[in-house]
């Protein structure tokens, strides 16, 4: 029989003190969320808090430059939702990586390829899914370079 993590947790006075701190922080995510405008709200979170000293990890340095700026009405917010903090210190974090996109394949057909494509989707109903993919395959190949 399993016994929940739960019950883990709290046995041991390390990890009770622990899930306690963890606890503490997302209590201290939900009164941020509110403050934060929604360009930023995504791209911050709360990393620590030790000593009354809160530590609010921002993606990408223009979010801190905003976050720091807000230093002062968030002290006043979090003082008003019953957390007094002595200071906050934000931390740039690194931004979310972009997937990379690869550029689309060059696709390259013969005049007389391009023609007999072009027959073929023309043969088929309008509807079919492969007359639109061979449609889209003649509107984004290229016709071979000439050498001069």
């Amino acid at each position: 029989m399993s016994t929940p993590l739960h019950r883990y947790l709290g046995r041991d006075t390390s990890l009770a003190r622990l899930q306690d701190h963890a606890a503490h922080l997302g209590r201290l995510q939900r009164v941020l969320m509110p403050a934060l405008p929604p360009q930023c709200a995504n791209a911050c979170h709360v990393a620590n808090l030790k000593e009354d000293v809160l530590t609010v990890s921002a993606r990408g340095s223009a979010v801190a430059v905003r976050l720091k700026q807000m230093i002062p009405s968030l002290l006043d917010h979090f003082a008003r939702a019953g957390y007094p903090l002595l200071r906050i210190q934000v931390k740039v974090g690194l931004p979310e990586p972009y997937p990379v996109r690869r550029p689309a394949p060059v696709r390259v057909l013969s005049n007389a390829a391009r023609a007999q494509v072009e027959i073929l989707a023309a043969a088929l109903p309008p509807d079919a899914p492969l007359r639109t993919a061979l449609e889209t395959l003649v509107r984004r190949s290229s016709p071979p370079k000439q050498d001069a």
